[in-house]
């Protein structure tokens, strides 16, 4: 499962009303779990299974003591750059309910482009992009309140 495909299925388990997803395939095990905010992830190393003499056998990397979104983990060796929110509020990716989200998942966005909206005491501030780059990852939900310091996005810096 590429790390795409595990970003697609953290959004779709955000906007559910799922608390605990797993799902298991050939070679890995992926768990989704909402813990009140953005969704957590764990990935389980497969299970050993019988091997032939003749063929190696890689050894397993040891899992991390403090368990970290396997989307995250792939995603820090790109040197990703997280958008960050400035203020305690709730999140919004478009203008209003009706309008389409500033950027989405791909959207290469400028410096000082607008890229989503925290509402914090009836005041909307608006949330620039401090650099030219690809949004990689939205780990916040439409209408999920965030703390000063959270990540609303992570961005690849275009060069």
């Amino acid at each position: 499962m590429d790390p795409k495909e595990i970003r697609e299925l953290i959004e779709l388990i955000s906007r559910s009303d799922f608390a605990e997803f797993e799902l298991e395939g050939k070679g890995f095990k992926l768990k989704l779990v909402k813990q009140g905010g953005p969704v957590a992830v764990a990935i389980e190393p497969p299970i050993p299974r019988a091997v032939p003499a003749a063929v190696p056998v890689p050894a397993a990397a040891p899992a991390p003591a403090d368990p970290v979104p396997a989307v995250a983990v792939q995603l820090a060796e790109e040197e990703l750059v997280d958008l960050k929110s400035p203020i305690v509020g709730t999140f919004f990716r478009s203008a209003g309910p009706d309008s389409p989200a500033f950027v989405e998942i791909g959207t290469r966005v400028r410096k000082g482009q607008v890229t989503c909206i925290v509402e914090a005491m009836k005041v909307m501030n608006e949330i620039e992009s401090e650099i030219d780059a690809e949004v990689v990852e939205a780990p916040v939900a439409n209408g999920q309140p965030v703390e000063y310091g959270e990540a609303l996005f992570r961005l690849r810096p275009v060069r």
